[in-house]
């Protein structure tokens, strides 16, 4: 983890800002800094901070000191080269734990409430009970464990989910967690959440092998697209070891109307707005970095860069 810029240092940088950060953000970061947003990146010296979601190349020099992304994932940001040697990366998560935990929770309620086969019915001008069941006493089990997989495992324990999370090293569970198990441990589970970042380590991370394993379950994605292989899923979707799916993210976004992940069998694909930031969690995730940051603490919203989380 790179270590946080000395005080001193941060005083005296510049602040420039991508074209993600619109009017009321730039006022609001010059109310909050106490000095003017500069949007030319390329022009004049270091040390700069920067705020929004890519970085320039003119940029990746050793004049940035700090930048803070507008979103909560990095993977992007650090894949489009390396990272400057001794820049500190935050990023922003802001509500985004409590969207995606209610989006998760709308799904499991709509799958126990029968909600598609109901809306299949209506269309069909059908009437015809279907029972419905309880979430209570059955079992999630949520790959990615940080702010948003514990945010989600939470809300589904607060209505009597036994939520198990999942962990590569032994570890004391979470926030939101009743167990922590590893990576492969089996666990009968009604529903299998992933909320992982993409790294080197999660990329492919849901397989042939990790479909085949899931008994039935319902896989619901709000991490990352490319932490799955869509091909190994329809095929596990078609042999049952998956029962649905439902996918925020795909590894290529956005889909074309004629991509087969449309015809997916029992599956829902919404259009990454799980977690969708907006502006004040930003303006709050920055302001809150900003004070760790002035009085020298590594702010909790820092990313290894090293391990893109």
């Amino acid at each position: 983890m790179v270590p946080p810029p000395p005080p001193e240092l941060l005083a005296r940088a510049r602040l420039l800002a991508g074209p993600e950060v619109g009017p009321a953000m730039e006022q609001a970061l010059e109310r909050i800094t106490g000095r003017p947003v500069e949007r030319d990146g390329a022009a004049g010296g270091g040390p700069y901070v920067y705020v929004g979601a890519a970085l320039p190349d003119a940029l990746r020099g050793d004049g940035l000191v700090w930048f803070h992304s507008v979103n909560a994932g990095t993977d992007a940001l650090l894949g489009a080269g390396p990272w400057p040697s001794g820049a500190l990366l935050t990023r922003t998560v802001g509500r985004m734990g409590e969207r995606i935990a209610q989006y998760v929770l709308a799904w499991v309620l709509a799958e126990c409430q029968s909600v598609p086969e109901f809306a299949a019915q209506h269309a069909r001008s059908e009437w015809r009970r279907i029972p419905s069941e309880l979430v209570a006493g059955q079992t999630a089990v949520v790959h990615g464990t940080g702010r948003i997989g514990s945010a989600v495992a939470g809300l589904l324990r607060s209505c009597g989910i036994r939520t198990v999370g999942v962990a590569r090293t032994p570890r004391e569970a979470p926030p939101g967690f009743d167990e922590m198990v590893a990576a492969d441990a089996p666990v009968a589970a009604r529903w299998v959440i992933s909320a992982l970042p993409l790294t080197d380590a999660t990329a492919g991370y849901f397989g042939a092998d990790r479909f085949a394993a899931m008994g039935g379950a319902t896989f619901v994605n709000v991490g990352r697209g490319a932490t799955m292989d869509l091909v190994a899923l329809e095929a596990a979707l078609h042999a049952g070891s998956v029962g649905r799916a439902v996918l925020d993210v795909l590894p290529d976004e956005p889909a074309a109307p004629g991509d087969p992940c449309w015809r997916l069998p029992r599956t829902v694909i919404t259009s990454h707005s799980a977690g969708i930031t907006a502006d004040d969690d930003i303006l709050a995730d920055f302001t809150a970095c900003l004070r760790d940051l002035t009085a020298g603490r590594m702010p909790a919203l820092a990313v290894d860069t090293g391990r893109g989380y």
